[in-house]
């Protein structure tokens, strides 16, 4: 079976980039995946099951636009309550991300490298076809494993919706 590729999907590199997967939307059964954390262990979605999964994807953590969103989901998540979990995504290696989290607030981040499969970039329609990188999009699943927000971000120096992110997140938790 073909992969699904959305031509001009996400804008990066002055102009826009094909993304591989499909165009998830609200309602939708979060697909699963398997991503490493900094220390090489595996991360799947079934890992978050009865807790509210925030799924943020970025290109690197190494720019500047993914670090502010990182830190400011790693500030959001301290707020939050522990039926809550979000995790950033990117293709990062996981030295990369080792080193991201030991020089910012991580405390309840989890940061997670998709380099290995790209299981979630596939899966959720946000890996860069001719890149191999991930385009910037944010997943809220709810404890049962249905996706109650979904945000494409269409352009890599724009950042996501935070306070409806978070609002979705809230929500979810009190469902």
């Amino acid at each position: 079976m073909a992969a699904i590729v959305r031509e001009h999907a996400f804008e990066i590199f002055g102009g826009p980039q094909a993304l591989v997967g499909p165009e998830l939307k609200p309602g939708d059964r979060a697909p699963g995946f398997t991503v490493l954390d900094m220390n090489f262990k595996p991360v799947r979605l079934e890992d978050f099951r009865g807790k509210v999964a925030v799924l943020a994807s970025v290109p690197s953590l190494d720019t500047s636009v993914c670090n502010r969103e990182a830190n400011r989901f790693g500030e959001e998540a301290l707020k939050l309550s522990d039926d809550i979990q979000i995790v950033t995504i990117s293709m990062d290696l996981p030295f990369a991300l080792k080193r991201w989290c030991q020089a910012n607030n991580s405390e309840r981040l989890i940061a997670a490298s998709d380099h290995r499969e790209a299981s979630f970039g596939e899966a959720y329609g946000v890996l860069l076809r001719d890149f191999r990188l991930l385009s910037r999009a944010v997943f809220v699943v709810d404890r049962g494993g249905t996706l109650k927000y979904v945000e494409y971000v269409p352009v890599a120096g724009q950042e996501p919706n935070y306070e409806a992110v978070l609002n979705a997140a809230k929500e979810a938790a009190r469902a």
